[in-house]
């Protein structure tokens, strides 16, 4: 279609509307609600195994190895670490993080798939920990235990959730600079600090902060693939018409 404009003839450019169809929502929500199936049912696994099972026994030992290599330095290391995925920590980060996703993108798109991928793992894991119902390990323990159950990690699935998509969102829209591998490389590291943390601290047994990296880490390939597949492509400027374009160079 053309458009003359002040005696020019302009090809005017017509972008397909974007946005997320209601049809990929309900690929988010029944997606969410098979993994945390999938999840439940190893949950309910891993309770019903006999309490001299060697898996259990194995899982016992590395808590009460954790708890003989405390000292107050790595009390300290790993209350940080853990707080990394506190929950006011998740918050404070995902606004940062949408305002800065619609600062530098000039949309809201980006800054909603983070907070699609935070809030998703967060229903999947409360749908989880109401089904299954695992006791935290019998050590002594850093942190004040929560009502919910063990199994899986939330601190660790959050971690791997929200980290992991604001690396992915940094290698998507930015030009990969030092200081954006950095941020990245630290994206990265931050979810196996906080794993690592949750044990150290007696809140979780090594299957409940695995599973909780790998929940989060399938939520995180689920938000990716059916958001980032129908994102719009960033504006860079105006159309102009080409003789005035050409007009205006010389």
């Amino acid at each position: 279609m053309t458009t003359a404009v002040g005696g020019d003839v302009v090809e005017a450019v017509h972008q397909p509307r974007h946005g997320v169809p209601w049809a990929r929502v309900g690929v988010l929500v029944g997606s969410g609600l098979v993994l945390a199936l999938v999840l439940t049912g190893i949950g309910r696994l891993i309770t019903a195994m006999p309490q001299d099972n060697a898996f259990l026994v194995w899982e016992e030992g590395v808590n009460r190895w954790f708890v003989s290599i405390r000292t107050p330095t790595l009390d300290t290391a790993t209350h940080v670490g853990s707080y990394l995925a506190e929950t006011v920590t998740c918050i404070a980060l995902l606004l940062i993080a949408m305002a800065v996703c619609r600062w530098r993108t000039g949309r809201w798109f980006e800054a909603w798939v983070v907070c699609a991928a935070i809030v998703g793992e967060l229903w999947v894991f409360l749908i989880v920990t109401f089904l299954v119902d695992r006791a935290r390990p019998d050590v002594p323990h850093l942190d004040a235990a929560p009502p919910t159950s063990s199994f899986p990690s939330g601190h660790t699935g959050a971690a791997v959730a929200l980290y992991g998509c604001i690396a992915v969102l940094l290698w998507t829209t930015s030009s990969r600079g030092p200081w954006v591998r950095a941020v990245i490389a630290v994206c990265c590291v931050v979810p196996v600090v906080v794993a690592v943390s949750r044990v150290y601290r007696g809140m979780h047994h090594v299957s409940d902060v695995v599973f909780g990296a790998i929940g989060g880490g399938v939520w995180l390939l689920i938000v990716v693939t059916v958001l980032l597949a129908v994102r719009p492509p960033v504006r860079t400027g105006t159309v102009e018409a080409p003789d005035r374009a050409e007009r205006a160079a010389t």
